[in-house]
């Protein structure tokens, strides 16, 4: 599958690349402004709060895919919001799974317990690919994002309690065998 490494300044102009590169429909979705250069080099540079980013690299060097786990603050900072975003050409190649599965080892080797996600509620590939991992629904929020158009969208809030889940996979020895395939 694709090279995973962690998101340093020397990825940052092939990120850039990767997210002008995403239809306008699919950067609605993603909070930051993915295109402001400032932005992608804040993310690379910002290793203090917690947050965590990974790029998925083709054999040229090209990203194809990108995750982060960001820590919440405060009373929830056992918590870590996960952010997936995927090239439409790697889509359907398990890519997103590969990205998402790595985000998760690293989140409890970071001592995180739970992992939650946003998924707007008509994008049935991301909802499938979470719920396939073992997240559940915890929200809908009704109307909750507007779109580049001004549309009303629902958002869903899936969530995964992954030191739960660990620690079953623990007691059985399944960790050992995630831990060397990773």
């Amino acid at each position: 599958m694709a090279d995973v490494v962690e998101l340093t300044d020397a990825h940052c102009d092939a990120l850039l690349r990767f997210f002008g590169d995403l239809p306008e429909g699919d950067r609605t979705f993603i909070r930051e402004d993915v295109t402001d250069p400032d932005v992608v080099r804040g993310w690379a540079a910002d290793g203090t709060s917690g947050t965590r980013r990974w790029v998925a690299l083709d054999g040229d060097g090209a990203v194809t895919g990108y995750v982060a786990v960001l820590r919440l603050p405060g009373w929830s900072d056992h918590v870590g919001e996960v952010r997936l975003v995927v090239s439409p050409a790697g889509r359907g190649s398990g890519l997103g799974g590969e990205l998402a599965r790595h985000a998760m080892v690293q989140a409890l080797e970071g001592g995180l317990t739970k992992l939650v996600v946003e998924v707007v509620a008509e994008q049935g590939a991301a909802l499938a690919l979470f719920t396939g991992l073992g997240f559940t629904g915890e929200a809908l929020l009704v109307d909750h994002i507007r779109d580049r158009d001004g549309e009303l969208r629902d958002l869903m809030v899936l969530a995964h309690r992954v030191g739960e889940t660990w620690a079953g996979m623990s007691a059985v020895g399944l960790d050992e065998a995630l831990g060397d395939s990773s």
